[in-house]
């Protein structure tokens, strides 16, 4: 897996490569945000729903689809990165 959260100053890339890279590090941090967001409304929703009045739970339920959706989002803006620099595993 190509784990990148911060730019790399190890190697010496061009403009073009230099947007893969973004891409790959915006991807991550995507994936990592939605991810823990998702997390949260699945716990919120399901573990401490007693906790909650009924329009947050909606919210919730709502929300968990809705980040998921933005996790796939930050996937395919990584496989974009890592195809574009020429990886052939995602």
């Amino acid at each position: 897996m190509y784990a990148q959260f911060f730019p790399s100053n190890r190697f010496q890339f061009d403009h073009q490569q230099m947007n893969f890279q973004r891409c790959i590090m915006l991807g991550n941090w995507m994936m990592l945000f939605t991810l823990m967001i998702t997390l949260g409304c699945l716990y919120i929703s399901f573990v401490i729903e007693q906790n909650f009045s009924i329009p947050v739970q909606i919210a919730a339920h709502i929300s968990t689809i809705v980040f998921a959706g933005l996790f796939k989002l930050g996937y395919v803006i990584r496989c974009v990165g890592v195809h574009g620099l020429g990886h052939k595993v995602f």
